[in-house]
C-alpha cells in the first residue's frame, strides 16, 4: 500500500520540475526572511533569481549545526513569532540545542511524511501503534503522532521508558505495530524473554526504528526476538523530525521525500558533489517548509543515494542506512572506525548479547580500543577456557572487520547500560589538548 502514489510515484520530470519550483521558492523565502541566509548569501553574491535550475543549488552555502546553534533560539525563524504553533529541540548534549520551529502548514507536511512513512512500515488505520519514541521537546513522539493520526490508526501514546507497562500493553491491547529505538527494541526482546512472554502470543507485525545506527545484523536479532519486520526510519530535528526518509518492506534502502526535501552526497573533505552510488556526507534541504527554511544542512551521516527502480514502485530516491558520522568516526592509530563495523562483527557470533560499549582510551601515546561485551548467561557460566576462547573468537571476528586489533572484555548480563533512548555506544576517554 502506497499512501500518496501521486507524490511517491511520480515521473523523473514532474518531480524536478517540482523540486526546481519549490527550491526557488525557499530560496527566495530565506533570502527575505532570515537574516542568517540574507548575509550569507550577499556576502557569495547569489540572490534568489540566480536559481534557475537545479543544478544550482551548488551556489548556495552550507549550513551547519553550529550555524543553527549560534542563531538560538529563535533566529532561524522566517516567520513571525504568532506564525510558530509548536517548536521542538534536539538533545543539546554537545552545545546548545537545535530549536525548530513549526507553522500549522509545517506541522501537516510533517503529518503527511510521517503518515507515508507508516503506511511504508505496514501500518493501516485497522492497526495499533504503540509510540515508544518520547514525547516532548523530542520530535520522534509527536513525529510519530501525528502520522498515525492521519492515517486513522489508534495511537498508544505510551512514551519511551516502564518497560514491563509496555509489555502489558502490548498485550492487553494487541498492539500490532512498534515504534522505538532499535537499541529499545532489542531489549524489549530481553524482558519480554525474562517475563517468559511468548512472542507467539503477541499480535506485533512491524516495527518502524529509527534515532540511532544500526546493523542489518541488528535487524535480524530484532525481527528473530520480536517476530515482526523491522524497518528502518530517519528523520532530524533540523530538517522535520522523523519522516524525511523511511524504508519499504523491500528493505533495500530509505525512500527521501523529495518533493519536500532535495538530498545532496557530498565527499566531506572537499565538498564536492558526488554522484548516485558514491558514499559521502547526506547534506538536506527544505523545499516546503515555512517555519523553518534550511539550505544545504550538513547532516554528518554517511550515506550512498540510488536512483535504480525498487520493487515496491515509489519513484523516490533511496539512500543507504546510515553506516557512521563524519564527526563521530572514531580514528584509531590513523585507522577510520566506524561503531556500526564492530557491531556487525559482533552479532554475527552466536553466544553473545546484542548489548556492547566502546571505549577508546590513550595511555600513552597510541590508541587503545576495549570493546566490553555482555555474554550470554550460558556462556559465561562455562569453564574459563571457553570464554578464554570464546573471547579470543570476538577479537579475531573484529580484527577481520576493522582491520585492528582489539581488546575485548566479556561482561556479565546485564551489565551494561540500558537505553531507553538513543543508546550511548562510545566512551572515548582519550585527551587531545
Amino acid at each position: 500500500m502506497i499512501w500518496n502514489p501521486e507524490a511517491e510515484c511520480m515521473s523523473q520530470e514532474e518531480k524536478q520540475e517540482l523540486q526546481l519550483r519549490r527550491l526557488q521558492e525557499t530560496v527566495k523565502r530565506a533570502y527575505e526572511n532570515v537574516p542568517y541566509y540574507n548575509k550569507r548569501l550577499n556576502d557569495l553574491e547569489v540572490f534568489p533569481e540566480d536559481i534557475e535550475t537545479l543544478d544550482d543549488i551548488e551556489k548556495l552555502p552550507f549550513t551547519t549545526k553550529n550555524d543553527l546553534r549560534d542563531a538560538y533560539p529563535f533566529g532561524m525563524f522566517a516567520v513571525p513569532d504568532e506564525d510558530i504553533v509548536e517548536v521542538h529541540t534536539s538533545s543539546g548534549t554537545t552545545g546548545k540545542p537545535v530549536v525548530s520551529g513549526y507553522t500549522r502548514r509545517d506541522l501537516e507536511i510533517w503529518s503527511e511524511v510521517m503518515a507515508r512513512s507508516l503506511t511504508m512500515g505496514m501500518a493501516t488505520k485497522k492497526d495499533r501503534i504503540q509510540n515508544c519514541y518520547g514525547y516532548g521537546l523530542f520530535t520522534g513522539g509527536l513525529g510519530v503522532h501525528y502520522g498515525a493520526q492521519k492515517i486513522g490508526a489508534t495511537v498508544i501514546p505510551i512514551s519511551a521508558g516502564n518497560t514491563k507497562r509496555q509489555i502489558e500493553i502490548m498485550q492487553d491491547f494487541g498492539t500490532t505495530i512498534i515504534t522505538c529505538t532499535p537499541s529499545y527494541a532489542l531489549y524489549l526482546a530481553e524482558v519480554l524473554e525474562k517475563e517468559g512472554v511468548d512472542i507467539e502470543s503477541l499480535n506485533l507485525k512491524s516495527g518502524i526504528f529509527g534515532a540511532e545506527m544500526w546493523t542489518e545484523e541488528m535487524r535480524n536479532a530484532i525481527e528473530e526476538r520480536l517476530g515482526l519486520t523491522a524497518l528502518n526510519i530517519y528523520g532530524l530535528t533540523e530538517i522535520i523530525g522523523p519522516g524525511v526518509a523511511q524504508e519499504c518492506t523491500e528493505k533495500n534502502g530509505l525512500h527521501i521525500f523529495e518533493d519536500h526535501f532535495y538530498p545532496e552526497i557530498i565527499d566531506p573533505k572537499t565538498e564536492e558533489k558526488l554522484p548516485y552510488g558514491r558514499k559521502g556526507e547526506l547534506v538536506l534541504t527544505t523545499l516546503t517548509r515555512e517555519g523553518m527554511p534550511i539550505l544545504r544542512f550538513r547532516t554528518k551521516d554517511i550515506t550512498a543515494l540510488r536512483n535504480d527502480e525498487c520493487g515496491c514502485g515509489r519513484t523516490l530516491v533511496r539512500m543507504d542506512r546510515i553506516t557512521g558520522r563524519s564527526d563521530d568516526m572514531l580514528k584509531i592509530r590513523g585507522v577510520i572506525v566506524f561503531p556500526s563495523q564492530i557491531e556487525r562483527a559482533l552479532l554475527k557470533i552466536k553466544g553473545l548479547e546484542p548489548h556492547y560499549q566502546i571505549v577508546v582510551t590513550r595511555p600513552e601515546f597510541l590508541d587503545e580500543l576495549e570493546v566490553q561485551v555482555e555474554a550470554s548467561p550460558k556462556l559465561f557460566s562455562d569453564e574459563v577456557k571457553h570464554v578464554e576462547e570464546a573471547r579470543r573468537m570476538i577479537e579475531k571476528h573484529i580484527h577481520s572487520e576493522i582491520g585492528l586489533r582489539v581488546n575485548v572484555t566479556l561482561v556479565e548480563p546485564g551489565s551494561l547500560p540500558r537505553s531507553e533512548g538513543k543508546s550511548m555506544r562510545v566512551i572515548d576517554k582519550r585527551k587531545f589538548d
